[in-house]
């Protein structure tokens, strides 16, 4: 394990923060989603939750483990040496790269861990050696953002174990805030993820001071060095299951329903700053009256977390306190910090130290400023014009082209061979705007004119939207020089806009990209002296997610059993309806007559073999079919007014002697028989039996009731 400087930290450097809780079969308490709560266990004192790695291993092996322990009983620390693990030459080139290319500085963090994350990484590209995958970053840039993912796992909560807020509420605050003064309060949630403790500070804070006090009080500097959990923490946008730690009161009270999400009210949100700070690598925030930086020391090892504490130190205010996490202490640093409650990680900052004094290595002798020739300077300002991101030309005293930077070529196809010509004659004059009655009016007024948001379609399909600034140029005496144009493409921001307004939301957007901005300086301009090593944010347990899990499969099992008897049963009674089917239409086989059954509607329900052969219609042909509507030869309108009969009029049954001429051409002779179906007292259609007989036996239809 390498340090930032370069040097190997002795077997003592360890860390010293108290043992993750668990039960007494390792499984460590969690909530269902997903955070770790205080009374999720049944030790008196939990302190810790487990951190999983990205590839489902405990994010501490057991080389981290060892360093894991205190014994709360005793008045110091019980450290565990350990030797530390033979450097990987091609890893520690991988973690300088990053460093060197990104400026993202890993060499504080443990290697096993480190390691872990970044192997996890290679292998989702298909990659297993370093080097390979050192060669693989100089190729894809774009895999820096999916490997800082990995090993920047942020995970927060709102009120993250409850009984230290309640603490923070009842007994930190009273005593260092003063409710009836009107100092400012400045607050600092160090690697505050996706905002959920920024907010909760928030709160709390507002609870205790009173709305109007919070707001015109209170400044919430809210860092992290992952700009995507920055992103959105400004947003300040959260799901149910991410307030699942708020109370339904303050939850009523301090967010707003933005469809199936909740919204932190705008009104307080302007109190909460966020930027982009880097705990290893950048200055700490000054002036600082409570500081949060909660389960980030703990990633460190014990030679960065003394050099990060120091620097905690230092952007207290005198009695300032510090909020850390359960699983981290303050064991070498009694000098700097005494206790307020130490089971639930509250700490004052000691009133002796030096408030201004330089923060830790960053009292280096400045080096005297040189004196740059004057030719160097000139080539300073021409390089300085020339690679502006802004396009740029000036116009000399007669509107001719004296000046063009490169963005100004891209952007507008102006280049040196047009420097001395006039400027009317060029395209730019009139194209994407006509500058040529500007350029007249800067002239006259001597003002600076703004053209906003001007539309160009530079070619078929590409629309850019422009800010154009004259900005007229004077000697010292007043003395026209000229004229600088400036074409700021403002595309991006313009389709933005746009894409608001289609939802009604496009002034509060805008507002909060302007607010990120200011946030982004002000948490620059607050930054001191001092540098320290990057940090690594924890990782939520998975041990409640592997319970709900196997929960899930064990459900799962049980009605695959569920559905394997029920289909068995199905099977049974399919196999019982295929015989009742064969009985049945065994018995209309042995029957001498024809069956024809029929709903009340007249519909052809069963036709069977002795029908086909008096008919010539097979079942298919007539199954589904109207009765009446079969071109078979039957004598339907002598057979309709029997059915009515035995269906509607209540007769038991009809028969009747009938001739016919079925397809074939053949004449028959049958005697006709229609009974009613009955479901209970009600006919639900009925029955034809059709017998074939010599002519000489045909008798009158006779009613039977």
């Amino acid at each position: 394990m390498t340090g930032p400087d370069g040097e190997h930290p002795t077997p003592a450097d360890d860390v010293t923060v108290t043992d993750p809780f668990q039960d007494r079969d390792g499984a460590a308490g969690a909530s269902t989603d997903g955070a770790v709560h205080p009374d999720d266990s049944t030790h008196g004192d939990p302190v810790g939750g487990t951190a999983g790695g990205p590839d489902g291993d405990d994010d501490l092996d057991a080389g981290d483990a060892a360093d894991w322990t205190l014994s709360e009983r005793s008045s110091s620390p019980r450290r565990v040496r350990t030797q530390p693990a033979p450097l990987d030459p091609a890893f520690e080139r991988l973690v300088v790269y990053l460093k060197e290319v990104r400026g993202f500085d890993f060499t504080g963090y443990k290697r096993p861990s480190l390691m872990r994350r970044v192997t996890h990484q290679m292998h989702q590209v298909g990659i297993t050696g370093y080097e390979e995958y050192y060669d693989y970053l100089q190729v894809h840039p774009d895999e820096f953002t999916a490997l800082f993912n990995t090993i920047l796992i942020n995970v927060t909560a709102f009120f993250r174990d409850v009984d230290a807020w309640e603490a923070m509420r009842t007994e930190v605050l009273p005593e260092l805030i003063d409710r009836e003064a009107t100092r400012p309060i400045r607050v600092w949630s160090a690697a505050c993820a996706s905002g959920q403790e920024a907010y909760s500070l928030a709160i709390v804070l507002a609870e205790y001071l009173g709305m109007e006090q919070f707001r015109s009080r209170v400044k919430i500097y809210a860092t992290d060095v992952d700009e995507g959990a920055l992103s959105l923490a400004r947003h300040a946008v959260y799901g149910e299951r991410d307030l699942g730690g708020v109370p339904e009161d303050l939850l009523a009270k301090y967010f707003e329903r933005s469809g199936s999400r909740w919204a932190f009210r705008k009104d307080l949100r302007r109190n909460v700053i966020f930027g982009r700070n880097d705990l290893v690598q950048d200055a700490p925030i000054s002036r600082i009256d409570l500081l949060a930086c909660r389960n980030a020391l703990m990633y460190f090892n014990a030679e960065t977390q003394s050099r990060i504490v120091s620097r905690l130190a230092f952007a207290l205010n005198p009695r300032g306190v510090l909020f850390l996490g359960k699983a981290e202490m303050l064991l070498n640093h009694a000098d700097a910090f005494e206790p307020i409650d130490l089971k639930r990680r509250f700490f004052r900052r000691q009133a002796t130290l030096t408030r201004r004094e330089t923060p830790p290595e960053a009292a280096t002798p400045q080096p005297q400023r040189a004196v740059t020739p004057l030719h160097d300077i000139d080539l300073l300002r021409s390089q300085a014009f020339q690679t502006s991101p802004v396009a740029q030309l000036v116009l000399g005293p007669h509107d001719q082209v004296e000046l063009v930077n490169y963005r100004a070529a891209g952007l507008l196809g102006v280049s040196e061979r047009d420097v001395g010509r006039p400027f009317q004659d060029l395209d730019v004059s009139f194209r994407p705007a006509e500058l040529r009655s500007h350029l007249a009016e800067v002239r006259q007024t001597r003002r600076v004119t703004w053209l906003r948001e001007v539309e160009w379609h530079r070619s078929p399909g590409e629309r850019v939207f422009l800010d154009i600034q004259l900005v007229p140029l004077t000697d010292l005496r007043g003395r026209w020089l000229g004229v600088s144009l400036l074409f700021n493409d403002v595309s991006r921001f313009r389709q933005l806009q746009l894409e608001l307004e289609s939802s009604n939301r496009a002034l509060e957007t805008a507002y909060e990209e302007l607010q990120s901005t200011n946030e982004e300086l002000e948490t620059t301009n607050e930054e001191l002296q001092s540098t320290v090593e990057e940090l690594e944010t924890t990782n939520e347990e998975l041990q409640s997610t592997n319970e709900e899990l196997e929960t899930m499969n064990e459900e799962l099992q049980s009605m695959n059993d569920e559905l394997q008897a029920t289909n068995e049963q199905l099977r049974d009674r399919t196999g019982e309806i295929t015989s009742l089917n064969d009985f049945m239409e065994s018995v209309l086989g042995s029957l001498g007559a024809g069956v024809v059954v029929v709903d009340r509607d007249l519909l052809v329900q069963v036709w069977n073999g002795q029908t086909e052969e008096l008919w010539g219609l097979r079942e298919d042909e007539t199954v589904g079919q109207h009765l009446l509507n079969l071109d078979s030869g039957l004598p339907v309108d002598r057979i309709k007014p029997l059915i009515r009969a035995v269906t509607s009029e209540g007769a038991a049954r009809r028969d009747e002697l009938m001739h016919a001429v079925n397809r074939r051409g053949r004449s028959v002779t049958l005697r006709v028989q229609v009974m009613p179906l009955l479901a209970g007292d009600e006919p639900q259609g009925a029955l034809i039996l059709m017998s074939p007989e010599e002519p000489e036996e045909a008798r009158e239809p006779q009613d039977l009731r």
